[in-house]
């Protein structure tokens, strides 16, 4: 397990146990679940950026998914834990956990791959056109709150 002591002061308790002691934050709580604009993803803890916005996809598992990380930004291990045997996910700069991969659930992406991660785990930075960063997508909740405004 990767010593986060670097870190701790940093981080939240939270994004502390998952990234360094390999809890899982509950599903559909995390901030990055259901979140959907375009930048880049990088470890909480050292800032090793992992993932691009055009590879996350919606698996409704509860946790963010994103079909492919950045070439080599992560390191992989077996995880036999739990009663099964997964592929855990870490940072190849700090060690810290992110979550797990799996293979082959036909979510037809362009790898079939489902990086499973915590959003604990993450930093989002959104991308910037024209020096102005990229709007949220609106739902229709929202447009319907301006309405009534």
């Amino acid at each position: 397990m990767a010593d986060g002591t670097a870190y701790r002061k940093k981080l939240t308790d939270e994004q502390y146990n998952v990234l360094f002691n390999k809890a899982t934050e509950t599903p559909f709580t995390g901030q990055y679940d259901n979140f959907f604009r375009q930048g880049t993803y990088a470890c909480a803890a050292c800032g090793n950026v992992i993932f691009d916005s055009e590879t996350k996809f919606e698996a409704n598992c509860g946790w963010p998914c994103f079909y492919d990380a950045r070439p080599d930004s992560v390191i992989f291990y077996v995880d036999t834990t739990m009663g099964m045997r997964r592929t855990e996910v870490t940072c190849a700069q700090c060690g810290g956990h992110l979550g797990h991969v799996f293979s082959g659930e036909g979510f037809q992406t362009l790898t079939d791959n489902r990086y499973c991660v915590n959003s604990a785990s993450l930093k989002f930075t959104p991308s910037y056109v024209d020096g102005v960063t990229t709007p949220p997508k609106k739902d229709d909740d929202d447009e319907e709150d301006e309405e009534d405004e």
